[in-house]
């Protein structure tokens, strides 16, 4: 049985066939259907899911057209009638058209009378505008909540959302999971296999300290913060200092997610600057936009370490790039949601 990277895995072969009957009756038997920016990631969930459970189930069949005038046309090419659908779509670039291409499928799905509509966004955006920080803004991730409850989803599983408020937005039950365990796992092995000896953590921010802390105790290593300021709205905010020692020693670099690399090639300017010697760098969501792959090939990092929650096409992949799947922890949380058991127990909670 494959154990889910992060977690415990407490399958139990007569308890699930059990739970596979009960879970039938109750929601009807499952379905999963993948959006144009997941299709990878969806194979990867089907997959795990047909070798640790007794599901036999492929990625739903759809067929998707852009019209002249820009429409995007999705019809389903089996039925959904009664069934516990799954729909897995990151909201990648071009993430309007993503976004749309989602909601136009969620609705397919509900007038064909599916039992329950399930959205898995592993990357979910307009998370950063979650708050009024300045006047005559919006809040646009309660906006994006409200269309996706609108458009007919019971229930969202997503990983790493900004901040934890956006859960609050939903009306809706949901799984806000995180690939903290995922990505410190992989690290907690480097240094247990001594690869990573003199180790600090250090949080590309001051906003990122809690999840920081974590980190460094996780791994059983010291803290630093980077502090930085952001300018008006400028994409790229401006390190200032650093708090902690990374004097002769090997730095991490934390964050959640990287769109123009700028916060960390200040972060990794003033780690240097303060005379860290090897620096990696890790982090969940990889939004990378076209100046973002010039900045880290630039940086001469020892290993960039984050997963698959947004596709990477394999020509923009780099040497030092380490890509670690989310597909089993969505794929064991898709089961357990499908057949009504604990998610919190995968991490003993």
């Amino acid at each position: 049985m494959e154990k889910v990277p992060g977690a415990k895995n407490t399958h139990n072969n007569s308890k699930v066939e059990e739970e596979v009957m009960s879970s039938t009756m109750r929601f009807g038997s499952m379905k999963l259907f993948c959006g144009s920016a997941s299709q990878g990631l969806g194979k990867e969930i089907a997959d795990y899911i047909c070798k640790v459970s007794p599901y036999s189930i492929q990625p739903g069949a759809y067929s998707r057209d852009v019209f002249s005038n820009e429409n995007i046309f999705i019809k389903l090419e089996e039925s959904v009638r009664g069934k516990d659908v799954y729909l897995v779509q990151t909201m990648a670039s071009p993430v309007h058209d993503n976004f749309m291409e989602m909601l136009i499928m969620i609705d397919a799905l509900k007038r064909d009378s599916a039992w329950r509509i399930n959205l898995v966004v592993p990357y979910m955006s307009y998370t950063r505008s979650d708050k009024k920080d300045q006047p005559r803004v919006p809040i646009t991730a309660r906006l994006v909540a409200n269309i996706m409850e609108t458009a007919g989803v019971d229930r969202y599983i997503t990983v790493d959302l900004h901040s934890g408020q956006i859960q609050g937005f939903f009306n809706i039950p949901g799984d806000a999971l995180t690939a903290f365990h995922l990505l410190s796992d992989y690290v907690k092995s480097q240094l247990n296999d001594g690869d990573l000896e003199n180790l600090v953590v250090v949080a590309t921010d001051l906003g990122f300290a809690k999840q920081g802390r974590n980190w460094a105790e996780k791994l059983g290593v010291p803290l630093a913060f980077v502090e930085k300021r952001r300018v008006d709205n400028a994409e790229s905010p401006r390190a200032l200092s650093l708090i902690g020692d990374v004097k002769d020693k090997n730095v991490l670099l934390v964050d959640d997610e990287v769109n123009t690399a700028g916060s960390i090639v200040n972060a990794v300017n003033v780690v240097r600057d303060y005379g860290a010697k090897d620096v990696s760098f890790a982090f969940t969501h990889p939004f990378f936009s076209p100046e973002a792959y010039k900045r880290l090939a630039k940086l001469e990092l020892r290993e960039i370490i984050f997963t698959n929650t947004l596709p990477l096409p394999n020509n923009r992949k780099l040497p030092n790039m380490t890509v670690l799947s989310i597909a089993p922890l969505l794929g064991e949380v898709i089961l357990r949601a499908h057949e009504g058991r604990s998610v919190g127990e995968l991490f003993d909670e």
